[in-house]
């Protein structure tokens, strides 16, 4: 994007539609537009003032009003003024300005825009596949517009640039409306049956024109010649170039930005260089509209059949009903229509008691089962329990506690001599002492002094003076190799 005076001045000529009094405005202003089409681009007061109160809507409309309404537009540069010098016989005439009124560039192409817009439903949107052939021939002349005049040439790439246009415009317009709101909901109504075949049809018709003619207008712009691309856009350049205009001055600079762009546009929009072009964009989407539509009819016809044969039953059930001669024959007839003549029976994986075929189920002793709901947020109920007494089994597990406190001291009181454990003089010791050792060992290296408590609170350090060597702790279930460490009990501590 280029950020220029034209992007960042404010558009006081739309001021109008917004406006307080936007109704008069704006009548004022389609008035104006009407009578540019008819080809009068003037109008004075009376005339304007005339047309106004000619609609019973403005049957209070006063020529005061007018006159500012007039005036507050030319002010927003809606209109512009000249002074009416005709029939002016007097000064006093010439002093009180007679102006006569036009609408300014901006203001045509703002009503055609409000137009278009009021519009919209009627005129729709549309995918031609006559467009796409238009665009392939006006490609295929492309190389003998470099000798062409340039009247000639600028016609071709009017044509050329209009084409593109509408293509473009028509395609994007047509794929919103279909993947709107409104369209997802009305393709899910039966109503939507009705024209179904004709809109997959006329998408189908569109998808046939992009594979015979995008391929070919790829290939003719693949094969033109940069100097012939560049011949032919300076020979239009120059022509835009060399057109009088009497209001506003255009750039050679703004015209080159143009029309390069518009050829740039064009060729990006059929061909694909390293990635997917915008024509390929297209196909998918309507072919993915086409599985669309019928995936949708195909539910809603599914849902027709169902429909009628459910219906179809029910009308033949009530045939049969008002057949009956009395009641009891109509009791007959619900019980056989709505009873349980066939009920279906669970499976169960208990034992029953005979296989046989002859025995009926009726004759054997019934199973309760419990159903549980197939939810996520169903929980079985907890049933609560009083506080039981522990006090009895924490006694136990308390004893048991110290009892096995007490056998770990006096394996470990073995093994303690002046006051140490020396791992390498240790005799066969039990997997358990050796568990408790390895976890006092544990605790003192994980400890910057080397120091750490036992079980029973006794204070140690590790003498690491031997531990470059390596002795063999052998147990019951197998031997270790560890360096050669001494547990050290500090006795002055635990005084």
């Amino acid at each position: 994007m280029h950020v220029s005076e034209k992007l960042t001045r404010p558009v006081t000529e739309a001021k109008y539609l917004n406006a307080d009094n936007a109704d008069r405005y704006r009548s004022i202003m389609r008035i104006f537009f009407e009578n540019y089409e008819r080809l009068r681009y003037w109008m004075d007061l009376d005339e304007v003032y005339a047309e106004m109160v000619a609609d019973p809507y403005f049957a209070s409309y006063r020529p005061e009003q007018c006159q500012q309404d007039l005036a507050m537009l030319v002010e927003w540069k809606n209109l512009a003024t000249i002074q009416d010098t005709r029939n002016i016989r007097t000064i006093q005439e010439f002093q009180n300005k007679k102006f006569r009124y036009q609408l300014t560039p901006y203001s045509v192409e703002i009503e055609r825009l409000v137009l278009r817009l009021e519009n919209l439903q009627v005129e729709g949107a549309s995918l031609e596949p006559s467009l796409l052939e238009r665009i392939r021939k006006h490609v295929d002349r492309f190389a003998e517009m470099s000798d062409a005049t340039s009247e000639d040439l600028h016609i071709w790439w009017e044509d050329l640039e209009s084409d593109f246009e509408r293509l473009n415009r028509n395609y994007q317009d047509y794929m919103r409306d279909l993947n709107s709101v409104r369209a997802e909901e009305m393709m899910r109504t039966q109503a939507f049956l009705i024209f179904k075949d004709k809109l997959v049809e006329y998408l189908r018709n569109f998808v046939k024109g992009l594979q015979s003619h995008v391929g070919v207008i790829e290939e003719s712009l693949r094969a033109l010649a940069p100097e012939l691309v560049e011949q032919v856009l300076t020979k239009e350049i120059d022509h835009l170039e060399m057109i009088p205009r009497l209001e506003q001055e255009v750039t050679r600079a703004e015209i080159e930005d143009r029309v390069r762009g518009r050829y740039a546009s064009i060729y990006g929009w059929f061909v694909a260089d390293g990635g997917e072009n915008e024509a390929g964009r297209l196909f998918d989407a309507t072919n993915d509209i086409i599985r669309r539509i019928t995936r949708y009819a195909a539910q809603l016809s599914e849902q027709n059949l169902l429909g009628a044969n459910r219906r179809e039953e029910y009308r033949k059930v009530a045939a049969l009903f008002l057949e009956c001669t009395d009641i009891d024959e109509a009791h007959k007839m619900s019980a056989l229509v709505f009873g349980l003549e066939q009920p279906r029976h669970l499976r169960l994986l208990a034992e029953r008691e005979s296989e046989s075929m002859n025995v009926s189920v009726y004759d054997e002793a019934p199973a309760m089962i419990r159903l549980k709901p197939r939810v996520r947020t169903y929980r079985e109920k907890q049933g609560r329990s009083a506080i039981r007494d522990l006090s009895v089994e924490k006694r136990l597990a308390r004893e048991e506690a110290l009892a096995e406190l007490q056998a770990d001291r006096e394996r470990l009181a073995v093994l303690e001599k002046d006051g140490a454990i020396d791992l390498a003089a240790l005799p066969v010791i039990e997997p358990r002492t050796r568990a408790i050792l390895l976890q006092w060992l544990s605790d003192a290296l994980e400890d910057t002094s080397q120091t750490a408590r036992t079980e029973d609170g006794r204070t140690f350090w590790l003498d690491l003076e031997n531990q470059g060597e390596r002795c063999v702790v052998r147990a019951e279930d197998g031997e270790m190799i560890l360096p050669h460490l001494r547990i050290v009990f500090d006795e002055e501590a635990e005084r």
